[in-house]
């Protein structure tokens, strides 16, 4: 399997000026142009995708729509790739309005405390409740598209998480994988004997954000 996982184009949740309450703000309008240039520029490096599933928030799913026009694909929306701190401990998400907003996170929870809430929201998720969610996902598309390309449309917090998984990095984690708004990585399942479980192709690729002015965002 070829796994292709994406971070949202710019949000409004990426702003210095974020008031911090609406954690599902949709994409700014560079986001759209980010978007939109992710969507003409990924054919030319993966011409053939056999689905596209996308976090359940605005920022991915809007991400989303111009890979579903170029590859002709219909996005499957899967809860598990929302982005930290927006699901509960069973990995349900929280319903509409009652997302915790930036004051209700715990400031030392990824590295220093990994099994406590990482929100004090009722039934918050710890950080490896959410490498789990993760994790199921992952292991869920191996078992369905094994010898298949899969586009992964998710947050930047998924991405480190997708690299705990496929590095098999332990609970204290000490470097945060950075990527840019719309940059992708690229990660195949190896099924060679002998061989390490994964590849990785390449990181944070961002080709298509070049022709674009300011486009260069986190």
């Amino acid at each position: 399997m070829h796994l292709y996982v994406i971070r949202h184009g710019q949000s409004f949740v990426n702003l210095a000026e974020w008031d911090g309450l609406d954690g599902d703000a949709p994409l700014t309008p560079l986001g759209e142009k980010q978007a939109e240039a992710l969507g003409s520029w990924l054919p030319t490096y993966v011409p053939t995708v056999d689905i596209i599933y996308s976090s359940t928030m605005r920022r991915p799913r809007g991400t989303s729509v111009p890979l579903a026009r170029a590859y002709g694909k219909e996005v499957q929306l899967d809860h598990r790739l929302r982005e930290i701190g927006n699901n509960r401990i069973d990995h349900s998400p929280y319903p509409d309005g009652q997302l915790p907003n930036r004051n209700d996170w715990n400031a030392v929870w990824a590295i220093e405390r990994p099994f406590a809430p990482v929100t004090r929201a009722e039934n918050g998720e710890s950080s490896m409740h959410f490498r789990v969610r993760v994790a199921t996902f992952i292991e869920d598309i191996l078992a369905k598209h094994r010898d298949q390309h899969v586009i992964a449309v998710c947050h930047g917090g998924v991405m480190d998480a997708v690299f705990d998984y496929c590095f098999g990095i332990g609970p204290w984690r000490r470097c945060a994988v950075y990527t840019n708004n719309t940059g992708v990585t690229h990660f195949q399942y190896v099924t060679t004997p002998g061989r390490e479980s994964w590849a990785l192709h390449g990181h944070n690729m961002i080709e298509h954000l070049r022709m674009l002015d300011n486009a260069l965002t986190y």
